[in-house]
């Protein structure tokens, strides 16, 4: 009986160590300016199968993700975020996808920072 407690011990332990070590916390650089911005990179982010959170920092154009590393890469994410047309550091948007967004969200044009305006 005491070898059998041990061993569901040690099971469990096993498990848990393994379930934690799925998920892992990403960061990356996408370039936006606004609210509008913030909602549309983190719904496509959050669109690719295996992200579970993603929050977008407009001062700092900063993606943070905790993502399941077994169904997803950051490629397939940054793949996705330059789909609805804003940039990353190892991609860029096609004109088409770039020029979809709202006029006040197009920051290709000049490097002022006047997310003020659009909040």
């Amino acid at each position: 009986m005491k070898k059998v407690m041990i061993f569901t011990f040690l099971l469990l332990i096993s498990v848990t160590v393994f379930a934690q070590e799925k998920n892992k916390k990403l960061t990356m650089e996408v370039d936006g300016r606004c609210e509008m911005c913030k909602m549309r990179i983190e719904k496509a982010a959050l669109t690719v199968k295996g992200v579970k959170y993603a929050l977008w920092d407009i001062p700092s154009h900063q993606l943070s993700l905790i993502v399941d590393e077994r169904k997803t890469d950051p490629m397939k994410i940054k793949t996705a975020i330059v789909g609805v047309g804003h940039d990353t550091q190892e991609l860029k948007a096609t004109e088409e996808a770039y020029n979809s967004v709202h006029a006040c969200c197009r920051y290709r044009e000049d490097d002022t920072n006047d997310s003020e305006k659009h909040q």
